[in-house]
Parts: structure tokens; sequence; C-alpha cells
């Protein structure tokens, strides 16, 4: 599995450089020069995988409309993306999402892009949303699904509540599992975003080798807010930290960004412990 660190665009050098897979946000392959210019080096250099996401996390956190599929489309092309994730509808109707994949995957396709498809359903429509990873792994089109760190605790009721949410994933792939889900899946699986500390890596150990990657700011945005992984039950004894990631930060200390280091070669660590069983 690789695991794929987000940062602001001044430190990429520092904790994204050579990586088997990064995830780039729509939104900023659109609007940075720098960023964009930056990974489409990347994958000159190392062959790397991009998946675009169509920034719905930060779209939903900031109470914005969601990203539109052209502009997800013109992002795919400026950044040489290998996946695109199909626009998605937080805390709305399962058919809403479902839909508007049915009406964006052909046209990825013929653009040479792989479909990524991001289940959502409405608060506590669980059933709905384990309806939408079954449809998403019948169809023949969807080529990764993700595991969604707004969806999956939605669906449970628990998207406010750090300790059912910090569970949530792992309740919802034991799920998942029980029904059959992972029982000759052929579609590569992504975790979107880490839930309220790195050890949901530890939680979530069992599965990890039916995933193909995931990606977090987690270990450095907080590590250059000065805050390191420690060893509590979640790895963050102050719980998560809220504060969105500013992308154009430049200020970072020695230490700060010593910090972020410390924390990313926790998470690194922790993967390869895991899957080398």
């Amino acid at each position: 599995m690789n695991f794929c660190h987000i940062t602001p665009t001044k430190y990429l050098d520092i904790f994204a450089t050579g990586r088997k897979c990064h995830l780039l946000l729509a939104h900023l392959v659109n609007e940075d020069e720098e960023y964009r210019r930056w990974y489409v080096e990347q994958k000159k250099q190392y062959n790397c995988n991009i998946i675009l996401d169509n920034s719905a996390f930060e779209m939903f956190k900031r109470g914005e409309p969601m990203y539109d599929s052209n502009k997800l489309l013109d992002a795919a092309n400026k950044c040489n993306a290998d996946y695109v994730v199909m626009t998605d509808y937080p805390n709305e109707d399962y058919h809403k999402t479902i839909e508007k994949a049915k009406e964006t995957a052909d046209t990825l396709i013929s653009h040479n892009f792989k479909p990524f498809f991001c289940p959502q359903s409405v608060e506590e429509d669980l059933e709905g949303l384990i309806k939408s990873f079954f449809w998403a792994k019948n169809d023949p089109r969807i080529e990764m699904i993700g595991f969604s760190i707004l969806a999956i605790p939605n669906a449970y009721g628990v998207l406010k509540n750090p300790l059912q949410r910090f569970l949530s994933r792992w309740r919802f792939i034991c799920e998942l599992n029980k029904r059959g889900f992972f029982q000759d899946n052929t579609k590569k699986l992504h975790l979107l975003g880490m839930l309220d500390g790195p050890n949901e890596i530890g939680i979530l150990k069992n599965f990890l080798s039916e995933f193909s990657s995931w990606d977090s700011s987690a270990a450095v945005w907080a590590g250059l807010n000065g805050f390191i992984f420690d060893q509590s039950p979640t790895g963050m004894i102050t719980g998560k930290y809220e504060n969105e990631v500013y992308f154009d930060h430049d200020t970072a200390r020695v230490d700060q960004i010593a910090n972020a280091m410390i924390n990313v070669k926790y998470i690194d660590g922790m993967v390869d412990e895991v899957l080398r069983g």
C-alpha cells in the first residue's frame, strides 16, 4: 500500500518527493501553478500514480458547492492524472452520487482517465452507503473506490463524536467484509484522509492488504503546527488537529519541519510494519 502525504506546496520536496502515488486537490491544480508543476515533474521523474481528488472534503467543510465536473477534467489534463475522483455529494441521497458517476465515467474513460468513485449517503443511511460500494464494485467502468472520512462516520451518525468516528471505518470495513465485498474484488481501494489519529492504521491492519493507497495531511500539518504523534490510543492525545491545511504556508521553523518529519516516519513505519505482518 502506498501512502500519500499531503503537504503545503513549499514543503513538497521535503515530505513527498519520490513517492509512488500522490493525491492532488483539484482546486489547487487549477489555481496554483507551482503546486501543479511540482507534481507534473514528479510524474516525469518517477512515473508515479496521480490521483486527482475533487476537493469535496474541502468544499463541504467550507459550505461551498461541489467542484464542477468540467473543471475536474481540465485539472486532470493539467496534472497528467491517472485516476480522477468523480463529483460526489456528502450528506445527500446516495443515488445522486451514483447518477453523477454514471454521467461522468464514460467521459473520463474517453479522455484516458480512470474513474474513481467515492460513495456518499445522507446521515445514518448505512444501507444506502453499502449499496453504493457494491454498485461501484460491480460497475465495470469504475477503477478505484474511496473510503471517505466524511461518508462513513456520517452514515453511522457519528461525524461529530470523536471516539465513535475514530472506529467508524474499521466497523464499516468489517461490515463490508461480512457481506462479501472483498471477495473477488478487482477494484483498487483507497482510504481518503485519516480519522482522529495515525493509529487508525493499526486498527485497520487486518485489511490493509486490500487497499492500494491512503492519503492524509495529518503527519505534516500537525507537525508544522507543533504536534508530534504520541503513544496515546489514537496517536494524538489532544485529538485530531482540525484546522484546514493552509497550502501557502511558508514560515515553518526548523523544529516544526523536524516535528513533521517525525510524524511522517511514524506513519511510514506503521504502514511498513503492518504490511510485513
